[in-house]
């Protein structure tokens, strides 16, 4: 009767440890629904800059180790989104990855890496953004035109920082950090994210540049006309001194830039303000602020 008991013991809990293997081995993972983050430049500009269907901002920071951006810029960076928008609830979270070991990076591998690393997507109340510090520079760069890019925007929730090109460039100055560059540059890119010029937010006057297609054919820069603004034209350049296409009119499979921010005039922007006695990046002007608020912003 004995070994009949313990018998019987043995079985159920076999039984048991059997039925909690069989309810873990058919458990599932949820998959991360992403596509809202996959879209065009501009595509999510009202939800960045109102509160009607998120009400938190999530940045997360994706940098080679080494090529952290300084806790200046991002404090800055903060204040610029604050001032501009209705979100208030802004969290920044920090992932540190390895080199990619490439020369230079195109857009494409750019994507790419961000679809290995990136981990926060829009979810609830949270919309969720991810910028990418690079430790490489862009694969468009021209040095021999002194044409190299500092960052772009590629998608409606992304933009990459060439941050070894940001450095390289302030270390051309004697009055020029690697703040403010950081900080130029990642208003600038912002600014798009916005929906700036005509990317998402509409032109509630006329104040956008253009530019000629390959076909000759003028057509919008997505940059603000207005001297001072912080989206003027002049701050972007494309490759062989051409400035880059619009985003209304490129093709739209695979990740593209609708700005490629040029690091000479960048840095002649800088340096001006600075003999002027105020190195700092400039705001955006009262067209662009207009544009903001037809669309939901501050």
């Amino acid at each position: 009767m004995k070994n009949y008991v313990i018998a019987s013991l043995i079985m159920c809990f076999g039984l048991l440890a059997g039925c909690s293997k069989n309810s873990t081995d058919t458990e599932k993972e949820i998959p991360v629904d992403k596509s809202a983050n996959l879209l065009g430049t501009g595509d999510s500009a009202a939800d960045i800059l109102s509160n009607d269907r998120f009400d938190k901002l999530l940045i997360e920071v994706g940098h080679v180790a080494g090529f952290k951006p300084t806790p200046s810029t991002m404090d800055a960076f903060v204040n610029f989104i604050k001032r501009y928008t209705f979100k208030q609830n802004i969290e920044i979270v920090y992932n540190e990855l390895e080199s990619p070991g490439e020369e230079t990076l195109t857009l494409q591998e750019i994507a790419d890496l961000e679809s290995d690393n990136r981990t926060v997507y829009n979810s609830g109340n949270t919309l969720a953004m991810y910028i990418y510090f690079a430790d490489a520079p862009s694969d468009d760069d021209d040095e021999n035109e002194e044409l190299v890019t500092l960052g772009a925007v590629y998608r409606n929730t992304s933009m990459v920082i060439h941050e070894v090109t940001v450095r390289e460039l302030a270390g051309q100055s004697p009055i020029i950090s690697n703040a403010d560059v950081e900080i130029a540059t990642l208003n600038h890119e912002f600014g798009h994210l916005f929906g700036l010029v005509n990317l998402g937010s509409p032109s509630v006057n006329d104040h956008e540049g253009t530019t000629l297609d390959n076909n000759g054919n003028e057509i919008g820069n997505n940059h603000c006309t207005v001297e001072g603004c912080l989206m003027r034209a002049e701050l972007q350049l494309g490759t062989s001194g051409k400035t880059a296409p619009s985003a209304k009119n490129i093709d739209p499979v695979g990740p593209h830039s609708s700005c490629s921010l040029s690091g000479s005039s960048v840095l002649q922007m800088l340096q001006n303000k600075a003999s002027k006695g105020a190195v700092a990046a400039p705001g955006l002007d009262n067209e662009c602020i207009l544009d903001l608020q037809a669309n939901g912003g501050r």
